[in-house]
């Protein structure tokens, strides 16, 4: 888990490429798992280090979970401007959808498939 988490941090501001479901799924668990220490924290020493703490997370994850969230919706064939449907109630639901499923097979237009590290030539799949 701690490896998939390392590795979404690592690519911090970077929209292109594929994530594979795990890489994505262990981010946005380990967010959550922060998100329950900072709230223990701020349970034990006060709501106001607590808010401060989580503010100063929330900032410090903000591009690196849009980022993988992008890259995912790359690896089941989607363009990352999709995730800009999430600023509609219905479209919360649809991007869980799409990021919950499996791979999209081979290459697409967005780099070889990270699942099975085919690297085939990626050139007749790219847009003009």
């Amino acid at each position: 888990m701690v490896e998939y988490y390392k590795l979404a941090l690592s690519k911090y501001a970077q929209f292109t490429g594929r994530s594979r479901r795990s890489e994505f799924w262990y981010f946005v668990l380990g967010n959550f798992v922060v998100g329950l220490i900072i709230g223990l924290v701020g349970g034990i020493l006060g709501d106001t280090i607590s808010t401060g703490l989580s503010g100063l997370y929330n900032l410090a994850i903000f591009i690196p979970s849009i980022a993988v969230a992008v890259r995912r919706l790359h690896d089941t064939g989607r363009s990352g401007w999709w995730y800009l449907i999430a600023f509609t109630i219905i479209g919360i639901f649809l991007l869980i959808y799409w990021w919950a499923l499996d791979s999209e097979p081979g290459v697409n237009k967005w780099g070889p498939n990270p699942k099975t590290g085919e690297a085939a030539d990626i050139s007749s799949h790219l847009v003009d």
